[in-house]
């Protein structure tokens, strides 16, 4: 028997649209699912936006204001995908008045905030699912059994990077991704949370770093009106970027490992350049966002001028068979946020969690705050245990 599940998106750009996208294709790759997702209602404050999703993707009902999410009976679950500065008024609301909630990351914009989620939804017994795509991808599923196997020997050094462009012409608008107040530390929460997220799924734990930050385009013009995405204002009134376009940190793992963690939104001539290199005492496994589905293998007892060997990831592989029959049949980004949707709702259905959960995003949110204070000192820094 088959359950409906009432859920409801709230925030309705980019990732909003993702989100809902997972939600409708989630029973095609996981016909085994007991739950289907229903859409019931979108909460959206730009005008028009929320009508708009709902007459593409036929939620039931549409509202302006997300409190009305938290007191709709109907709905049993919820994305979370509005601005990093209202994740934690959002999140705990939510998950207080019994909501189940699959929410992006960072959530909140400091390791308190996600705390305060974290908790709201372990008190309220409630599933709490985060956006650390990347982690779901097959080859990056691999590449951990990979490295945990010990077929690489024991891991002497990795690096992680996320180099993008999208903030990268100086006529973007400067939204509130730009303002520390509503956006937090920049490319820290962007795009730095996936790679610690990525380097503990890996590696383990984090215990010191050392940080530096950099702001290259400081000023920005201010939009006239509603944004979406990473829209452009060209002469419009200038104000100062407050957040960080750049960091590079220098990483200490409980393992003894030594790691290199590096971050852009304005990195020109690089589009979504993510991935890792891991390096151990008998081989090494590499890996590339943009050929999602490789990954370069090294391993035998050569040493010295040792190949790389290009392996395609299979049905064997992480969810990899929900998608596509044989190895070297391409996956996709939204494929990624489907088995996101897909573990959120298995979560919810048996009362376990599956994938990154809020757990997860407390543990990245204290790295990186220890980033942003490290930063500032010019220091190595412990990274604090999760309390």
């Amino acid at each position: 028997m088959v359950d409906a599940l009432g859920v409801a998106v709230v925030g309705f750009g980019w990732m909003g649209r993702v989100h809902t996208q997972a939600y409708a294709r989630v029973a095609h790759h996981f016909p085994g699912l007991p739950l289907r997702p229903e859409l019931i209602t979108v909460a959206e404050e730009v005008p028009g936006r929320a009508e708009e999703a709902a007459a593409q993707f036929g939620f039931a009902s549409t509202t302006r204001d997300w409190r009305d999410v938290a007191a709709d009976p109907r709905v049993r679950a919820v994305s979370i995908t509005a601005p990093n500065f209202l994740h934690r008024e959002i999140g705990v609301a939510l998950a207080e008045a019994g909501k189940h909630i699959w929410i992006e990351k960072p959530v909140g914009l400091t390791a308190d905030d996600a705390r305060a989620v974290a908790d709201a939804a372990a008190k309220a017994g409630v599933q709490g699912a985060v956006g650390f795509n990347y982690r779901n991808a097959p080859a990056v599923e691999a590449a951990r059994e990979l490295i945990a196997s010990g077929a690489i020997g024991t891991v002497t050094h990795a690096r992680v990077r996320l180099f993008s462009d999208y903030a990268a012409h100086p006529d973007s608008a400067l939204t509130w991704r730009y303002e520390r107040e509503r956006g937090g530390s920049g490319v820290l929460g962007d795009l730095a949370s996936h790679g610690a997220d990525l380097a503990r799924f890996l590696l383990g734990d984090i215990t010191s770093l050392t940080a530096d930050t950099a702001i290259f385009c400081p000023e920005r013009a201010r939009p006239a009106g509603a944004t979406a995405g990473h829209s452009r204002a060209a002469g419009g009134e200038l104000g100062p970027v407050e957040n960080e376009d750049y960091v590079s940190c220098l990483l200490r793992f409980a393992s003894g490992a030594r790691g290199v963690l590096e971050a852009c939104r304005v990195s020109v001539g690089e589009q979504n350049n993510y991935g890792f290199e891991v390096h151990g005492t008998e081989g090494a496994v590499f890996w590339d966002f943009r050929r999602m589905n490789e990954l370069g293998v090294s391993r035998g007892t050569g040493y010295q001028d040792q190949p790389v060997s290009t392996v395609y990831v299979g049905p064997r592989d992480g969810e990899f068979g929900a998608f596509q029959p044989g190895a070297a049949n391409a996956m996709g980004y939204d494929d990624l946020k489907v088995i996101e949707a897909y573990r959120f709702l298995r979560s919810v259905a048996e009362g376990v969690p599956y994938g990154a959960t809020l757990a997860d995003a407390v543990r990245g949110a204290v790295v990186l705050d220890a980033m942003v204070r490290s930063a500032e000192s010019g220091s190595w820094v412990t990274v604090d245990a999760p309390a």
